[in-house]
């Protein structure tokens, strides 16, 4: 009788564990901290494409994890210049120069970049019904912000693609709409 009741309660326990499964959080990015905004010293905060500057005293929550890449990565698409004197700051950092806006290049969040491993890989992105190819330059930091090395501009969301207008304009998107775009990417 008793190995019944314990085999009756094992079965139960599997049928259980069968039809509600665990849930497994293997899926999310939870942050890894924060930071507080400083006020940018006039005229240091470059605000080209719509860029935001830190706001003294605001809690920036900060990454150093990106959703999981699989065949169709979810992301917002935002606009950057990658040029001299853009809202990208200083030079990129996979090959420490510029590039031009007419290039179709991205920075990905900290978590997407991985310490550099996909610098000058190409990427798919899929939105507005096209896809385009654009090689990765640089890193969006999910990481820090708000300081000089990042142009007084907050940490980046954990689910970025940062573009160049030659991006955006392959994906057909109106000028008037650039600047963020629910999109999917993959490795090209």
């Amino acid at each position: 009788m008793k190995n019944l009741c314990i085999n009756a309660c094992l079965l139960a326990f599997l049928v259980i564990l069968v039809a509600f499964p665990p849930k497994i959080d293997a899926q999310t990015c939870k942050p890894s901290g924060g930071i507080r905004g400083r006020k940018p010293p006039p005229g240091q905060c470059n605000t080209e494409n719509d860029s935001d500057c830190c706001v003294q005293g605001k809690f920036y929550t900060t990454y150093k994890c990106s959703p999981p890449v699989s065949s169709q990565t979810k992301a917002t698409l935002t606009l950057n210049s990658f040029q001299k004197g853009g809202d990208g700051g200083g030079p990129s950092e996979c090959d420490h120069k510029y590039h031009s806006d007419d290039t179709p290049v991205v920075a990905l969040s900290t978590g997407w970049y991985k310490g550099g491993d996909r610098c000058h890989n190409f990427i798919k992105i899929n939105g507005n019904g096209r896809s385009v190819k654009a090689m990765v330059v640089d890193e969006c930091d999910s990481t820090m912000g708000c300081d000089e090395e990042h142009d007084y501009q907050p940490p980046c969301p954990n689910n970025i693609v940062d573009a160049s207008k030659a991006v955006w304009k392959a994906l057909g998107v109106s000028e008037d709409n650039w600047g963020d775009l629910d999109i999917s990417w993959s490795d090209a």
